[in-house]
């Protein structure tokens, strides 16, 4: 045969050739791959990966952080918000109350006045020469439970008849109110409550077993009730004595400088807006008169007539729950609040006396003076009575010491003469005061 063979020593020679560009194809591998390593250790794409997912982690981690303070800030944002409506809210619910007590008085005052003049309507001719007499007993006001249900539900309690005594009092005036509410609990008189100013006061008249009653905090009163004296306390009860009122409730109103000889009640006639003690100390000055001044210059009309009537206590009155009664209550009160200097005594006389003049309107409240030797103040005691033998005999219903500042020993002699029976307990006081 023609055909080409090749023999052993050619493919010998073309197997090394190609034994020997595989070789050099692995050494070059290798080189480059030691190369790679040497310049690039953490690899071409590994490092890259990372730095994608750290600026990943880091960006998250920061808009964590920021979200945390972010919600933070608006949490308390949204707490302030909060607080500040929860305030204007109250000062809103405050005014609704205010204004819609002011709205049923004045429908009260509305329907009190259709009735005067429905009573009046009625007669259409005055009656016989004196047998014809004015209204003078005004119609309670219509019961408002919703002005101080926590009050109205002890009032229901302690109340007699709609009626009870109230005395205000803080820890100032402790020693007197325990003598105070003794003589009350000796005379056997039921309906009384004691409307406290200080925590004290509640403590002490629970543990004594003695109707108590704590006002809803207010500022304008506790502040007075914490630290204020006899007179400081004594103007607070205008305004407390308004929600009594407002309930339909009458009350005697009692300073806790008097000691108490016979219920109060049995003694009343109820048929004026307002009843109260008097400060005069005879028929004269208790109950009025005609005083006559004298001014010479002025010729044949050198005299001139006044008349004269010695003031109402305001530590001792009872008042019915009408419209009068409640304006004058609010009337005491709103000037007191501004004029700080005024006493409580001298407004209250002022607002019941003072008669409609240019642009004043007089209060229209009827009023009765009570029975000075019943309802007995501390000059009619020592600078008459206890000088009188017959007068010595007679049992007041109360004795108010309005006149004396050492009033706590001369309360201790009252209950030693009318009480006790001692003859001569009243005998070691002067009329009036050393000082």
């Amino acid at each position: 045969m023609n055909g080409r063979r090749d023999g052993p020593l050619m493919r010998n020679s073309s197997q090394g050739s190609t034994k020997s560009k595989i070789g050099t194809a692995i050494f070059i591998g290798v080189l480059i791959g030691f190369v790679f390593a040497f310049f690039f250790p953490g690899g071409i794409f590994k490092s890259s990966s990372l730095s994608i997912r750290d600026s990943r982690s880091v960006k998250f981690i920061a808009q964590t952080d920021s979200s945390s303070c972010d919600s933070s800030e608006r949490i308390d944002m949204l707490k302030s918000e909060f607080i500040s409506a929860s305030e204007k809210n109250a000062q809103l619910e405050k005014q609704i109350r205010e204004l819609t007590e002011k709205l049923k008085l004045a429908e009260q005052g509305k329907d009190h006045a259709e009735k005067q003049v429905l009573s009046l309507g009625k007669q259409s001719k005055a009656g016989p020469f004196g047998t014809v007499k004015g209204l003078r007993t005004n119609p309670p006001v219509i019961p408002d439970e919703s002005v101080n249900p926590r009050l109205a539900n002890i009032l229901e309690k302690v109340a007699i008849d709609r009626e009870l005594i109230v005395a205000v009092a803080n820890s100032n005036v402790k020693a007197m109110l325990e003598l105070w509410f003794t003589s009350i609990k000796k005379a056997g008189i039921p309906n009384y409550l004691v409307v406290a100013l200080d925590d004290e006061i509640v403590q002490f008249c629970k543990k004594n077993d003695v109707p108590v009653y704590m006002r809803d905090p207010d500022e304008k009163v506790d502040s007075i009730g914490r630290t204020g004296g006899n007179h400081a306390v004594s103007g607070t009860k205008f305004r407390i004595l308004r929600e009594f009122l407002q309930l339909g409730y009458a009350v005697l109103l009692s300073d806790v400088d008097i000691v108490y000889l016979q219920n109060p009640f049995n003694h009343l006639y109820r048929d004026s807006d307002v009843e109260s003690m008097t400060d005069g100390h005879d028929n004269v000055t208790a109950y009025g008169y005609n005083d006559v001044f004298e001014e010479p210059a002025m010729g044949w009309a050198r005299f001139a007539h006044t008349m004269r009537i010695w003031v109402y206590n305001s530590g001792f009155f009872y008042i019915r729950p009408t419209i009068p009664a409640i304006e004058l209550l609010d009337r005491v009160a709103n000037r007191l609040s501004r004029e700080r200097n005024s006493w409580d005594q001298a407004v209250f006389n002022e607002e019941l006396f003072f008669p409609s003049h240019s642009n004043y309107e007089g209060l229209n409240a009827s009023r009765r003076t009570m029975d000075f030797y019943l309802f007995m103040n501390s000059k009619v005691l020592f600078k008459t009575v206890r000088k009188d033998d017959n007068l010595k005999k007679l049992k007041p219903v109360i004795i108010h010491v309005n006149y004396h500042p050492d009033k706590f020993p001369r309360m201790k002699a009252v209950v030693d003469f009318y009480v006790n029976g001692k003859q001569d307990a009243l005998n070691p006081f002067p009329d009036g005061s050393d000082w």
